[in-house]
């Protein structure tokens, strides 16, 4: 149930994010450089409560904080969380990876004794994820080719943001209902197709440009990296027994992403929301992230032969793959944002 819930959260979280502040926030962002060389907005008050006293009396000026100065400083408070929360992490994967922990064996333990068919799940699941990214990646490069298909999906149009959510949970539901099969059949099919249709609607997200997009993919596949390091290194159920927080965490990202689509971050509450759904939802996907490592690793390990339903490869990599697309997302919008403040 949980993982459920959790795989329908991040798929909503895709869209909504898309369609919400960066289109506000550019062109503050944009103005940032030339508010400088301009005069400031004033107010002016008066040192006396006389109302004459505005007649030959001196006045002082109190600047008025542009939304810029404001977007800034927001950005830069996320950004110390961010890099608070990388500390921690290099902390725990020095922790767990020197074996200063006294818990249970991790996964990176046990694999010497891990069975072929334990090893064979985890690759297939891998195997999948790789695939899934692939026909992803193809399917937004074949829509950015379509000037009418990026005209269409790069609309930030309300009704299509709801459509758009309306069709991956539908698909994602559709995948994860199906039984697995070895061989290629309806699940497969379902799959590619949700992966297909993820890569279409993610596809406006290439006007960022070629620099952002390998920086956000760098940092992302490192991030993904030292994560995934430290859930093998951890315990087996350090992170398995975080669900609950992680889950409410989610819904509050959830919650602001949605939020984010109708305020836009020149208001003050709809600036917190964006930053709420930005790094605050870096840090709960990060989070998920080594959750659903975990958990696929469990499953691998526990899930018997004999089993009437075999184990599914397919669903399991489809919760790693949206973690890691709402983090390289997240990624994409932060360096997108600093780099046009920097013009």
């Amino acid at each position: 149930m949980i993982s459920t819930f959790a795989t329908v959260g991040r798929t909503i979280l895709a869209p909504s994010i898309r369609c919400a502040a960066p289109r506000y926030a550019t062109q503050v962002v944009l103005t940032s450089k030339s508010v400088n060389h301009m005069n400031l907005p004033v107010r002016y008050f008066s040192k006396s409560n006389n109302t004459m006293a505005r007649f030959g009396t001196k006045l002082r000026a109190e600047p008025i904080k542009t939304t810029a100065e404001r977007f800034g400083t927001m950005n830069d408070y996320g950004m110390a969380i961010v890099a608070l929360a990388g500390a921690s992490g290099i902390g725990a994967l020095c922790y767990y990876g020197l074996g200063m922990s006294n818990g249970e064996a991790s996964a990176l333990d046990r694999a010497v004794l891990w069975p072929d068919f334990v090893k064979d799940r985890i690759r297939s699941t891998y195997a999948h994820l790789g695939v899934g990214f692939a026909v992803s990646v193809g399917a937004a490069y074949a829509t950015f080719q379509s000037p009418v298909l990026m005209r269409f999906f790069s609309s930030g149009s309300i009704m299509l943001a709801i459509g758009s959510m309306a069709a991956l949970v539908g698909s994602s539901m559709v995948v994860q209902s199906l039984p697995y099969e070895k061989q290629f059949g309806p699940k497969h099919l379902a799959w590619i197709f949700h992966s297909s249709l993820l890569g279409v609607v993610l596809a406006p997200l290439s006007l960022f440009g070629g620099p952002a997009l390998i920086r956000a993919g760098i940092y992302t596949a490192g991030v993904v990296g030292g994560l995934s390091a430290i859930a093998v290194c951890a315990p087996s159920e350090r992170f398995l027994i975080s669900s609950a927080p992680i889950t409410m965490a989610l819904g509050a990202v959830v919650a602001s992403s949605i939020g984010s689509m109708f305020l836009p971050p020149t208001t003050r509450i709809g600036m917190g929301l964006y930053g709420i759904a930005m790094y605050g939802g870096l840090l709960v996907f990060s989070g998920m992230l080594l959750y659903d490592t975990q958990k696929t690793i469990k499953k691998a390990e526990m899930h018997s032969p004999l089993a009437p339903i075999p184990y599914d490869p397919i669903n399991n990599s489809m919760h790693i793959y949206m973690d890691i697309v709402n983090i390289f997302i997240r990624m994409l919008y932060i360096f997108g944002g600093n780099q046009n403040r920097k013009r």
